[in-house]
């Protein structure tokens, strides 16, 4: 127990360094999980949710296990010398030989250290063993290699010992890891295996708001990029890139960049924005035709363009998206649904 009790205790402030990333990490992570939760299973399930922000804890750990604590101080592995890596894969034996136990423990806590990534790989991503099982290689490789460079050169000398052993057994970890993976499926089924997700035509406020922020976050993409496409076009032509006659044509940009997004898309693609597709979602509610279809992305368009606050929009405007918002908590529609 004392043996044990040490080789737990050398991971303790790695552990802790995990837990205080943790909230801010989920915070940051929640529209992305969010939205592959959505894009796999068609809805939230609290379980699905619960094993998406403890992956974050676990993927937390295993950053700081293998790479924390930092090099501190004026003197050290890392800052004024590097620890020579280990190339012979088959180096443990001679570490076992000499060591015994704790040699033996190590090995063992490297192939554990990777049976939680498998799992996920395996019942989270819903990947195969192989695919499992090269996910875990990469990610053991990433990990050496940060080791082997001083993280990547921020630090002048390798501060950890680049080990091939060690990918061989993190790879052998995802490979376990996979196999319980399967192996849980048996007592705890997972519905979306079962059942591929239907496209929700009421779809709730939260997949609704998770869908605008990825229609959002491709508009802006696309307009800085053609922006900075006009930019570079009127430097090269002599005048100067930020001149006010070019900031009205920036805005357009914008605009036109939402107006493709919003409405050109779905109305060709049955009410299925970009971030709506990928969520599993149509904002169009119900079948229309003729002018109540365009009466419908009319209005819808203008309550986007207002919660978006682009150049024109009156100020006292950006409280329509409000009020849009408290009618929803009320008649669980948006007052465009009524349309």
């Amino acid at each position: 127990m004392g043996f044990l009790g040490r080789f737990l205790s050398s991971y303790s402030e790695s552990f802790a360094a995990a837990l205080v990333a943790w909230p801010f990490a989920s915070f940051a992570l929640t529209l992305p999980i969010l939205a592959i939760l959505y894009r796999r299973d068609g809805r939230i399930r609290p379980l699905s949710a619960a094993g998406a922000y403890l992956s974050v804890l676990y993927l937390l750990g295993l950053v700081c296990f293998t790479l924390y604590p930092l090099p501190e101080g004026d003197s050290g592995p890392g800052i004024t010398y590097g620890l020579d890596p280990i190339w012979n894969p088959l180096h443990f034996v001679g570490d076992i030989a000499a060591d015994g136990a704790p040699a033996v423990a190590q090995l063992v806590a490297n192939v554990a250290l990777f049976v939680p990534f498998g799992f996920i790989a395996g019942r989270g991503m819903r990947l195969g063993a192989p695919a499992s099982a090269a996910l875990g290689f990469l990610a053991s490789l990433g990990i050496e290699l940060a080791q082997l460079t001083g993280l990547f050169g921020v630090y002048p000398y390798a501060y950890r010992t680049f080990e091939t052993t060690d990918l061989a057994t993190n790879t052998l970890g995802a490979f376990c890891g996979w196999l319980l993976a399967r192996a849980s499926l048996r007592v705890l089924p997972d519905p979306g295996r079962l059942a591929p997700a239907a496209v929700t035509e009421s779809p709730g406020i939260v997949r609704r708001t998770v869908a605008f922020c990825i229609d959002m976050a491709l508009a802006a993409a696309a307009s800085a990029i053609a922006g900075s496409g006009l930019l570079l076009a009127l430097y090269a032509l002599g005048g100067p890139p930020a001149s006010a006659a070019s900031l009205p044509v920036l805005a357009l940009l914008g605009t036109a960049a939402v107006l493709a997004v919003e409405v050109a898309v779905p109305w060709r693609r049955g009410g299925q924005t970009p971030g709506g597709a990928f969520v599993r979602m149509t904002c169009e509610t119900r079948e229309r035709q003729g002018a109540r279809r365009v009466a419908f992305y009319a209005a819808r368009t203008f309550v986007i363009l207002c919660a978006v606050g682009l150049p024109g929009i009156e100020p006292r405007l950006t409280l329509v998206p409000l009020a849009c918002l408290a009618f929803y908590l009320f008649k669980r529609k948006m007052p465009y649904d009524l349309i």
